[in-house]
């Protein structure tokens, strides 16, 4: 029997409800500025679906573009004055960065409490303590997703094949301090299928095109698939999903899973942001 899919995008259209509901007993719009340096291509789409989120739900959003040459100091000063707006609630610095900026740099000088993506030091740490806030938007997207099966994480053997500070460490302390036991995989791993294999709960952020193979996955185990490649046209995930699907008892969809949830991610660390919750 087929997988049960794990629908991204459906939840993210609950997650956006919910923000707006909760907009009702503010007093004031929230706001998320976003900084792109440069103009990359896929940066400008990203950013595009952002604004159109915050439509959704009746954010005020700011777009600040600034010319790929700019210096790494006058970047730092134009986060600065983001950083004092009592308007602005959420920022965040849309990635690839231009060479000679130094991007952990940049993040650093992100205020925590304006930190929209929870990727400055001290949410991260604050992650790695068990004392969660701001966490980052993918795997926080990514627990929602656990959770829409219906399973329980306490307990569960997870594994992440992956160890991005973006994606895959992030996700493993998350599932950790919900009580899992957490493997992390990545290229060093000795015998990859062996710890696959054993994963009540597998996680794929390696950025290799259906990399992970129906053989590779425990029957009724909870499939993740964060990966976004392109072949032909299309999007395909670091997991084969038409195979793996027959085995897994739970999947997410490339596109429409993780992808929606992270964008809905941001909007609710904006919110939470704007209410200091």
């Amino acid at each position: 029997m087929s997988a049960e899919l794990l629908n991204g995008s459906r939840l993210a259209q609950r997650v956006r409800s919910q923000i707006r509901r909760s907009l009702k007993k503010l007093k004031f719009t929230p706001g998320l500025a976003v900084v792109q340096v440069g103009n990359d291509p896929a940066s400008t789409l990203y950013i595009k679906h952002k604004q159109r989120d915050c439509e959704k739900v009746h954010f005020h959003s700011e777009v600040h573009r600034l010319p790929a040459d700019i210096s790494q100091e006058t970047l730092i000063e134009h986060i600065e004055v983001l950083n004092a707006r009592p308007d602005i609630h959420g920022m965040l610095v849309q990635m690839p960065l231009p060479d000679g900026i130094d991007k952990a740099v940049v993040i650093d000088r992100i205020a925590p409490h304006k930190d929209a993506d929870g990727l400055n030091p001290v949410n991260l740490g604050n992650l790695l303590i068990n004392r969660e806030r701001v966490t980052p938007c993918t795997p926080t997207g990514i627990i929602r997703l656990i959770e829409l099966s219906g399973e329980k994480i306490e307990g569960k053997h997870a594994v992440c094949v992956g160890r991005s500070p973006l994606v895959g460490k992030p996700v493993g302390l998350m599932l950790l301090n919900r009580n899992a036991t957490v493997t992390y995989c990545h290229s060093r791993t000795a015998d990859l299928k062996v710890e696959t294999q054993k994963a009540d709960i597998l996680v794929v952020a390696i950025g290799r095109t259906e990399f992970i193979t129906a053989d590779m996955v425990k029957p009724g185990a909870i499939v993740i698939d964060v990966g976004i490649n392109h072949v032909d046209g299309r999007a395909v995930g670091d997991v084969r999903f038409e195979d793996v699907k027959e085995v897994a008892g739970f999947i997410t969809p490339v596109p429409g899973g993780v992808g929606p949830m992270t964008r809905a991610m941001l909007l609710a660390n904006t919110l939470k942001l704007a209410i200091g919750g």
